[in-house]
């Protein structure tokens, strides 16, 4: 039997026994914090199972995508262990329960009609004090007590010994059935959980009769297909044996079962089908969460190609026969099969890059370690390496025993526990508790009025006080207590959006006569609508009747901003392509963030052309309505659905003119005229793989426009130039100010004055405006709302320098040659000392320079200047032969500078020393010329 036709059938044969058919869960579930992704098909279900959602059914079955790394070190090296897997289910909520469930799953495990299997080659397990499941299989389906074995809690009860060591909550014990192999090795392909208690403290008598009992199933389809078509091992079954061919292929390897390179292509397999479903879902390789755990798959992988000699990426080549084989279930794949490929070529070439940088740093240890004669590899080093390179710690062990060396898993595990606190990839509780689950269980859902009113007459039926763990207390009445008291009211309905699908939530009032409770925000609990806020005046009391006023001028401002982002998310697949789906967005009052899969940044005609298109379509007016239809209908009207989101059927679909059709729960105008106005304001990126968008309408959008315009007004009023020239003028600018202070450094006082721009007459339109602010704040590396003040410092700085520079003149004016004609010969060389009134440092440095290059003869030079009334300046210059002969130019000054109540000094050639007396300067000079001819010698 073919792996599709399992499928198929189970599905059938559960639907034929009254159960609903659920399509499979998203395979990341973001509305779930307690996982990173789906482990199993009950997950889903997790509120039918307690009660606390309205029932359209009873009984399901599933098909279920799910992803474990919990026995990730298995994959590939035994038969059946996977990380991507698919769980066929089947459930029950309160209806049917251990009979039924054993009944069904012997019936379409050996029925002739359904897989026929010999009865004789099943076994099954029990829960030890499990009587009734135990008669079940003994007494009515006829299994000889050899075929049922009792096991304790460790092995026979979900969760995994929950009677003795927890948690509390809903548990249950469960019957595992077996297949036996020729070999007469046993093979578990089914469990089936009788959820029927809920554990409250420590043993004995901590487990409770549940009073409505479910049924949660779960059968490895690959597992179970493996043991139907006699294969050795899961990876050998029709829809997987294809791509393990195909990575063989790819890597130049023959696949052989129990080799080295047999157990990497097995491995390779699994990882590229986990990752191929993931990054289809917009789970893209990163630091963190769920991209973590696709970065750690795509980089094990990479690494076992690089053991059997690959060097460059070649696990994308994988993609198309991971999408051929499993195009029949999940057909969808083929739609992102391109980008998929990408993405994941985009890593590896990433992690090749390191990997070698990774295997010497191995190296290196492996070294240090033989150094000091040690034996074992440090565990968080390794750790170290895992989360740095992605290099998996059995390669490292095997590694270290070639070098006679241990490995420290102990030390490994505890810093990997750590790294999974601090990630963010540790599961949390699978149930909670707590007020706001006991209202779930009594409301189920708070009904939502907000889309045809903002006022809605309603009753409390919830008041919860404290906001942490332990804190929380369910009341039935509240006095005010002051700003600082935070309360979550609920209500029988509410007109109040929770925020979901990126937009946020409402705020305005909920009040009667006596009190009046402000809400700065609405959540969603599952199907529960909860109002935060304060309690400012009277007390509430549960049951009264209440009236919820939304605040009507930012729910307009935010349907503005959520409309828009429709609009905005055609344009980018027009002009950017159909992988530019969303991912992330946020919604608030008159301003959108919007992130959507792209690899490099927009240019600016894409942008421009984006920009162009939300505004013809906000000018066209098109009507906005929106439409409850069967899911089927919208995927046949074109409605966008994004890969990785699971939608509900019937769905609600937003239409904007005949352009855009999108599934979506959010509130939005009636017309995209009512957008007003719409100004895209950055485009940057988020992450790998990911940018975003962020722009403005209605009353922030006109705003942010007339902002530019009069930033850009100013600047060309500042600049004295025409507004389109402001950028070319603003760079004139920065070049003068430059130019103006290398000529101050170097003392060349030929001030070249700053030509004006003239050019680039005539209006500039709107859009060029905004690309011209855009480029004068980058240029001038402030913000837009900066750029006045930063050209005015800029001219402030022009004027100072020219300034500076013209006080380099304003000295007494003297030459090199006017120097070399008053020196004193001593010796063979020429000793120049002298005051040079006015003088700017500068030019003292310019003209020694001059000196010792206009000179035959070698030169000593010190020359004086009185700075702003009280400070002395002495600048000593002396060539290199002098330099050479053991004098110095530090020491020479220094000794003059002491004269004038100072000090310095500097290099051997050339120093400067300061000082405070000038009335002393006379006394100076003539201690300059005496040290000088001395040194001379």
């Amino acid at each position: 039997m073919k792996t599709d036709e399992l499928r198929e059938m189970y599905l059938d044969f559960y639907v034929s026994k009254g159960h609903t058919l659920q399509g499979s869960d998203v395979l990341v579930p973001t509305w779930d914090p307690s996982v990173l992704f789906t482990p199993a098909g009950m997950n889903q279900f997790k509120d039918h199972f307690l009660g606390k959602v309205k029932l359209d059914f009873t009984r399901a079955t599933t098909c279920q995508k799910c992803l474990r790394t919990g026995d990730i070190e298995n994959v590939g090296r035994t038969a059946y262990h996977h990380t991507f897997f698919e769980m066929l289910g089947n459930f029950s909520f309160g209806d049917y329960f251990k009979a039924e469930a054993i009944h069904w799953a012997w019936e379409f495990l050996t029925s002739k009609k359904w897989l026929n299997i010999p009865a004789g080659r099943l076994n099954v397990t029990v829960y030890k004090d499990d009587d009734e499941a135990f008669g079940i299989w003994h007494e009515q389906i006829g299994l000889p007590t050899s075929k049922i074995a009792r096991m304790d809690e460790d092995e026979n009860f979900w969760p995994a010994s929950a009677p003795s060591q927890g948690p509390d909550g809903v548990c249950g014990p469960c019957s595992e059935i077996y297949y036996e192999l020729e070999g007469g090795e046993s093979v578990e392909i089914w469990n089936l959980v009788f959820t029927q208690f809920n554990r409250i403290g420590s043993p004995p008598d901590n487990l409770h009769p549940l009073p409505s009992k479910n049924i949660d199933t779960g059968m490895g389809l690959e597992r179970c297909a493996s043991v139907l078509q006699g294969q050795p091992t899961n990876y050998h079954i029709d829809n997987l044996f294809p791509i393990v061919q195909a990575a063989a292929e790819v890597c130049s390897r023959n696949y052989s079962l129990d080799s080295d390179d047999g157990r990497r292509l097995r491995r390779i397999t699994d990882h590229v089908r986990a990752c191929t479903f993931s990054i289809h879902e917009n789970v893209y390789p990163g630091p963190d969460k769920a991209k973590y755990v696709v970065r750690r798959l795509i980089r094990r992988a990479v690494l076992d190609g690089h053991q059997m000699g690959l060097r460059e990426p070649f696990l994308h080549q994988i993609v198309p026969a991971v999408v051929e084989q499993m195009k029949r279930p999940y057909p969808e794949l083929a739609e992102s099969v391109q980008r998929v490929t990408r993405v994941m070529q985009k890593e590896e070439e990433a992690f090749f890059q390191t990997l070698d940088a990774a295997l010497s740093r191995i190296d290196q240890m492996f070294t240090r370690m033989e150094d000091v004669a040690g034996v074992m590899v440090d565990g968080n080093e390794a750790a170290d390496l895992y989360k740095t390179y992605g290099v998996p710690p059995e390669l490292l062990q095997t590694l270290a025993s070639e070098k006679n060396l241990t490995f420290d898993w102990d030390g490994y595990n505890k810093s990997m526990d750590q790294h999974a606190v601090d990630s963010g990839a540790g599961q949390k509780e699978l149930f909670q508790t707590g007020p706001l689950e006991t209202l779930k269980e009594s409301l189920r859902e708070t009904p939502f009025l907000g889309y045809e009113q903002i006022s809605a007459s309603c009753h409390v039926k919830g008041i919860i006080v404290g906001n942490t763990d332990g804190d929380e207390h369910l009341l039935g009445k509240v006095a005010a207590g002051g700003a600082d008291q935070e309360l979550r009211v609920v209500l029988d309905h509410t007109p109040f959006y929770a925020e979901s699908g990126g937009q946020v939530g409402d705020v305005g009032t909920i009040h009667n006569d006596d009190f009046e409770f402000h809400v700065t925000d609405t959540q969603k609990h599952a199907a529960l609508i909860v109002h935060y806020g304060h309690l400012v005046r009277g007390t509430i009391h549960e049951n009264a009747t209440v009236t919820a006023d939304v605040d009507a001028t930012r729910r307009g401002a935010i349907s503005r901003a959520h409309s828009a982002t429709h609009i905005l998310h055609h344009a980018l697949q027009k002009h950017v392509g159909q992988h530019a789906q969303q991912q992330g967005s946020k919604v608030e009052a008159d301003v959108l963030r919007f992130d959507f899969t792209n690899q490099e940044a927009l240019s600016e005609t894409q942008i421009e052309a984006i920009q162009s298109d939300v505004l013809e379509h906000v000018a066209a007016g098109d009507p906005i309505r929106w439409d409850t239809v069967p899911l089927a209908d919208a995927r046949a009207a074109g409605a966008m659905m994004l890969f990785g989101e699971k939608y509900p059927d019937p769905v609600r679909m937003v239409s904007m003119g005949e352009f855009s059709k999108e599934l979506c729960g959010g509130t939005h105008l009636d017309n995209t005229g009512d957008v007003q106005a719409f100004e895209l304001t950055s485009e940057e990126s988020v992450s790998s793989n990911t940018r975003r968008i962020v722009a403005l309408t209605g009353e922030k959008a006109k705003a942010y426009r007339q902002q530019t315009t009069e930033i850009l007004e100013a600047a060309a009023k500042q600049l004295a130039c025409p507004v389109a020239a402001v950028s070319e003028a603003t760079k004139s600018l920065i070049d003068q100010v430059r130019k103006l202070k290398k000529q101050l450094a170097s003392g060349n006082a030929d001030v070249q004055k700053r030509t004006p721009v003239t050019g680039g007459g005539g209006e500039a339109s709107y859009a060029k405006m905004k690309l011209i602010v855009r480029d004068t704040a980058r240029m001038l590396n402030v913000a837009a709302a900066d750029v006045s003040s930063r050209i005015d410092a800029l001219l402030a700085d022009e004027k100072s320098l020219i300034q500076q520079l013209a006080n380099l003149t304003a000295g007494e004016q003297v030459t090199a040659d006017d120097l070399l004609a008053d020196a004193e010969t001593v010796g063979e060389a020429l000793l120049i000392v002298r005051t040079i009134d006015g003088a700017n440092p500068n030019v003292i440095r310019q003209l020694i320079d001059q000196l010792r290059k206009k000179s035959d003869k070698p030169v000593a030079v010190l020359l004086a200047t009185v700075v702003g009334g009280d400070k002395v300046i002495l600048v000593a210059g002396i060539s290199k032969s002098l330099v050479e002969g053991g004098m110095s130019a530090g020491k020479w000054v220094g000794e003059v500078a002491a004269v004038v109540g100072g000090g310095g000094g500097g290099k051997p050639d050339l120093a400067q020393a300061g000082g405070k007396d000038p009335e002393k300067l006379p006394a100076a000079i003539d201690k300059a010329k005496e040290v000088g001819r001395s040194m001379i010698g």
